[in-house]
């Protein structure tokens, strides 16, 4: 029953993952971030082999999992320094995030709760020409700062399906190990002697 319970709690963390990481695959992929669209797609691999490992009792893939967490859980902690700008970290630096490929920036900058857009026409003369130059305002709640929640979520998530791997790990060992046990008092348990028969047929003479 306890195995069970912990595989179905474990089984729903996994889909919360899942549901939770595409959203920010498309959110990733509408602002150009390189890097995380890539460790994104790394994360619904492992949660997905996680969560196979899971139905089918199979530990080496909820190991896997768990191993990945604590990737995962560091990675997210660096985003958190990164939109923070904990000590020399920049969220202006265009090589963290996309590679130095684009200048672009978190799609919630432009996109966010009541922010305004507003083209400035013309343009500076250090602007890009391929580049559209804008002034954002009116925002409730700044970029960096849902940034940050999206991390602080995936942590918390990954912290939660951590223990839980662990715990039916765990479990499922237990139950191996309780399994060989029954299975080999069975095969080499004490066995009664077993009654013979002692008759014997004698040879029968019949007189003629």
């Amino acid at each position: 029953m306890g195995c069970c319970s912990g595989r179905c709690t474990l089984a729903f963390i996994c889909g919360m993952q899942l549901v939770s990481v595409l959203e920010r695959q498309v959110i990733d992929f509408l602002g150009y971030q390189w890097a995380p669209i890539l460790t994104n797609f790394l994360h619904i691999i492992v949660v997905i082999l996680g969560l196979f490992g899971t139905i089918q009792f199979r530990p080496k893939y909820i190991t896997g999992y768990a191993a990945w967490l604590v990737v995962w859980m560091t990675w997210n902690v660096f985003i958190i320094c990164f939109y923070l700008e904990v000590g020399d970290l920049s969220r202006e630096s265009d090589l963290v995030l996309t590679f130095n490929l684009s200048m672009h920036r978190s799609w919630w900058m432009e996109n966010g709760p009541g922010c305004r857009v507003t083209p400035v026409t013309p343009p500076p003369s250090w602007a890009p020409e391929d580049h559209r130059y804008i002034s954002i305002s009116g925002c409730l709640l700044d970029f960096q700062f849902i940034e940050v929640a999206h991390s602080s979520l995936q942590i918390l998530l990954a912290l939660v399906g951590f223990i839980y791997a662990c715990y039916v790990v765990k479990l499922i060992s237990e139950e191996e190990d309780s399994f060989d046990f029954i299975g080999g008092f069975d095969s080499y348990g004490y066995q009664g002697p077993q009654k013979t028969s002692h008759l014997q047929l004698q040879p029968m003479y019949m007189s003629k």
